[in-house]
């Protein structure tokens, strides 16, 4: 599968700099967005190093990527030359999935870990804090993994999905019934709560079964955009 990126981050109109940083290895199939928690300090340097860290977690394990990536390539040589099956193609198997998942939330935790000990050994970085949100894409399998409310999409020509789910606490009272949906839209705009990096971190996975289509994670002022096409 081949993946074309673009990345950008803007101040916007009230704020003098950025608190986001977003990574796109393309070689590594990697692709990530953290947005640093407004009006904490440091949320910069969180979100920096968040970015950093998992990127380097992540290139610990190409090899598992690079045998997906064969994997998948395999399979699908075999299911093209095979008579058409009922249902969708699987490229991977759910081993390799499941190793994918386990990587990319070892990798969204450590970072939990690293960042509240910045905060530990050095009180100028206390309550520093960030999202994060993560594609990898190994063949043709998306993992999707996320802390916080940077939100990931999926995009198939007018077709537009929300991949991701936000950890806030407003969206854990709409899930319980506290809050209606209608109320939220407005209580979001003008009071995110945020669950960040050094809480919960989530991984799920996307096959993108060989059509072309677009991933973006999305923070407020910052975006990566990750269109994927099939391999002729």
């Amino acid at each position: 599968m081949r993946t074309r990126h673009f990345g950008a981050t803007d101040p916007g109109l009230r704020r003098s700099h950025n608190e986001d940083a977003f990574l796109a290895d393309e070689r590594l199939g990697l692709f990530i967005v953290c947005d640093g928690v407004g009006g904490r300090a440091f949320g910069e340097v969180a979100a920096q190093e968040t970015v950093e860290i998992i990127w380097e977690w992540v290139k610990r394990e190409a090899e598992l990527i690079a045998l997906a990536a064969d994997e998948a390539r395999l399979a699908r040589r075999v299911v093209v030359h095979a008579r058409p099956s009922a249902g969708p193609p699987v490229w991977v198997s759910p081993d390799t999935v499941a190793r994918l998942g386990a990587m990319l939330r070892g990798a969204l935790q450590n970072a939990c870990y690293l960042v509240h000990g910045m905060a530990e050994v050095d009180a100028n970085y206390s309550g520093m804090s960030t999202t994060a949100s993560v594609v990898l894409v190994a063949g043709e399998l998306a993992i999707v993994g996320q802390v916080g409310d940077s939100r990931v999409y999926l995009a198939r020509g007018d077709d537009v999905r929300q991949l991701t789910e936000d950890h806030t606490l407003l969206n854990m009272q709409v899930k319980l019934g506290l809050v209606s949906p209608e109320h939220a839209r407005g209580a979001r705009a003008r009071s995110p709560a945020r669950s960040a990096c050094t809480t919960s971190s989530r991984s799920t996975s996307w096959p993108s079964r060989c059509r072309s289509a677009t991933a973006c994670c999305c923070a407020p002022t910052a975006c990566t955009s990750t269109s994927t096409a099939p391999t002729p």
